[in-house]
């Protein structure tokens, strides 16, 4: 019954949604759109609409989010520099291995965030995440040791994503 309150309200925008999807307000349409409005609240218990979902809407939070977006498309173009030009100069080393990061955020979505950001950087994947503990794969292994790695691969996404999701 704790959720009742977030499913109550997520109908509403769910509800909306469907409306501006079907582009349409006959009554079976929007019939319908209740009903697949109530059944989506229910089934996702009312997750994104949550208390601690909505925080993102802060405005601190929201400004980290917005100000994010230019630093993730930054650090993905730099990569991606950095790739061609190991591809292109095959004298440029490349050092591949596994190594494991240590990350400050404490919510799984913000773990999540942080192991997608990296991923989406071209040179690096996350194999896996493990507590507050992710393991890369990268192109140029810089640092073997915990600490280096993090700062060299974690740090510039962690300063945003703490503030966005804790």
């Amino acid at each position: 019954m704790q959720r009742l309150p977030s499913i109550l309200i997520a109908i509403g925008p769910l509800w909306l949604l469907w409306i501006a999807l079907t582009g349409s307000t006959d009554p079976e349409e929007l019939v319908a759109g209740g009903i697949v409005a109530v059944l989506v609240a229910v089934l996702a218990g009312g997750e994104p609409f949550s208390p601690a979902s909505l925080k993102i809407f802060q405005p601190r939070r929201f400004a980290y989010a917005l100000a994010y977006i230019p630093y993730m498309i930054w650090a993905i173009i730099v990569a991606n520099f950095d790739v061609a030009r190991r591809v292109i100069a095959p004298k440029m080393p490349i050092r591949p291995g596994i190594v494991t990061v240590k990350t400050k955020l404490k919510t799984p979505v913000g773990r999540l965030a942080l192991a997608n950001s990296i991923t989406l950087t071209p040179g690096t994947l996350t194999v896996d995440i493990c507590g507050d503990e992710l393991c890369i794969h990268w192109i140029y292994v810089a640092h073997e040791d915990i600490e280096g790695a993090t700062r060299e691969i974690v740090e510039g996404f962690e300063k945003y994503l703490e503030v966005i999701f804790g």
